[in-house]
């Protein structure tokens, strides 16, 4: 699958269920780890393990899998999928860590282009 749609599947995933600040930088000419990073802010513990889960089991109804998946028990969820790495975090952690402003120096990606409409909408 290509890159751009692995991105729109995963920001689809988070918004559909409700992730706040959702933002994507593409850092391809940054660094070789990864394409675009795609940064989700959740509203609860229990809301990074959703917002993760559901972009796991999106993906992997497309036939992605991640290549691997850090924090399932903290504030900050990390699924690595190549070339698009997702960031959820807890508002604390999204402040704390700074990933942001760390990647400003990318492309950012114009995700209302992107993203689908909500039912409810």
């Amino acid at each position: 699958m290509e890159t751009k749609e692995i991105l729109k599947i995963a920001a689809n995933a988070l918004n559909k269920k409700k992730a706040r600040e959702l933002s994507a930088v593409k850092v391809d000419e940054l660094t070789v780890l990864t394409e675009y990073f795609l940064f989700a802010t959740a509203t609860s513990s229990t809301h990074v393990r959703a917002l993760a889960d559901e972009v796991e089991d999106t993906l992997s109804a497309a036939g992605v899998q991640p290549h691997h998946i850090e924090g399932k028990s903290t504030g900050w969820i990390v699924l690595d999928y190549g070339s698009v790495i997702v960031h959820i975090f807890s508002r604390d952690q999204r402040e704390f860590y700074g990933l942001d402003s760390m990647w400003n120096d990318g492309e950012a990606v114009e995700l209302d282009d992107i993203l689908e409409e909500s039912e409810g909408d």
